[in-house]
């Protein structure tokens, strides 16, 4: 009888010493806890985090369409300069949001409006970080992209640098555009597949009026360029007005194959992008995906792969990051 007692004593103790080693496993990993994230991360911790997300960026998009292009830009930014952990977000006089290529981003506020609404519904849970990837994966849905699963469970940054941004430019030649993803862990499909993204969105004039007044000094535009859209982009962009215009000329508010069709015409406005078409490699690309019976679904199937790999550039875990209260502000020691 006392040995049995024994034995179930033992058993007890050795099981209840696995349940809080499996509860503590379980909150490092609502914390990041090492792990990468994965689909349904939070779980019942926070079972509305998509709808809510879902519902503040539908309610800005509709109130002002260049809202989608802005966070799928701004998500875009955020992951290529020290990996996906909301570090854009953050405001201040010498962080990551002042520097020069990240000056004209916008829907700061559909981000915050998300996070307070997520701190009344799941208080210190979801990160900044996560509800800017759902953000940007909203933006494409409601714009008539493909949807995709998000992978979650990434913490904040506690770093927001302006001096760490360095982001592919706008006249950079394909050799250079394919070193950058590379080093990001992107492949040549990726970026062609991600460019794409340009399907949506506008460019200043600044960044292209010199390709179609002054290419390279010569004192004429770019001769890649379609000559009847030389002419469509010079009363756009004039070389002393003019603010913005459109990356697709063919539905510029519209997820769909329209710039990469451009770009195969010599209808885009930025450098880098045309040189796509230039390039053996990418070229390819571009015609097996427009070459296909329906490449409006492989594009989007490719193009929702393509971001869950940016989406997993440098996420931080465990110390290395933290749940912001306010997307804006690194918490306070």
């Amino acid at each position: 009888m006392g040995r049995g007692y024994t034995l179930l004593f033992i058993l007890v103790t050795f099981l209840v010493l696995v349940a809080a080693v499996t509860a503590q496993g379980n909150r490092g990993s609502s914390r990041g806890g090492g792990r990468r994230p994965h689909v349904g991360f939070y779980g019942n911790r926070c079972r509305n985090v998509e709808s809510i997300v879902r519902s503040v960026v539908q309610s800005h998009v509709r109130s002002n369409p260049t809202n989608a292009p802005g966070i799928l830009r701004m998500h875009f930014h955020d992951c290529f300069v020290n990996g996906c952990d909301g570090s854009v977000l953050i405001a201040g006089n010498t962080t990551e949001r002042t520097a020069g290529p990240n000056r004209s981003l916008r829907g700061f506020e559909v981000i915050e409006e998300a996070k307070t609404r997520l701190e009344a519904a799941c208080p210190r849970t979801v990160s900044c970080a996560d509800i800017l990837t759902l953000a940007a994966r909203d933006s494409v849905v409601l714009t008539g992209g493909q949807s995709w699963a998000v992978p979650l469970g990434r913490l904040d940054g506690k770093v927001s640098r302006a001096s760490d941004v360095n982001l592919p430019g706008p006249n950079d030649p394909v050799s250079k555009q394919k070193q950058d993803f590379a080093a990001k862990t992107l492949n040549t499909l990726d970026l062609v597949t991600l460019v794409g993204g340009h399907t949506i969105g506008t460019a200043g004039c600044g960044l292209v009026r010199g390709r179609f007044f002054n290419f390279n000094g010569t004192g004429q535009p770019d001769p890649t360029i379609d000559p009847s859209f030389v002419s469509l982009i010079q009363a756009r962009c004039p070389q002393n007005g003019g603010t913005r215009v459109k990356l697709d000329s063919g539905s510029v508010d519209k997820f769909d194959t329209s710039f990469l069709r451009n770009v195969r015409t010599g209808r885009v406005v930025l450098q880098s992008d045309q040189l796509l078409w230039r390039d053996p490699e990418t070229r390819a690309i571009i015609e097996r995906l427009l070459g296909l019976r329906r490449p409006f679904l492989r594009f989007g199937s490719e193009f929702g792969n393509s971001m869950v790999k940016m989406s997993l550039i440098g996420v931080k875990t465990g110390s290395d990051g933290e749940i912001r209260r306010v997307c804006s502000a690194i918490l306070k020691v």
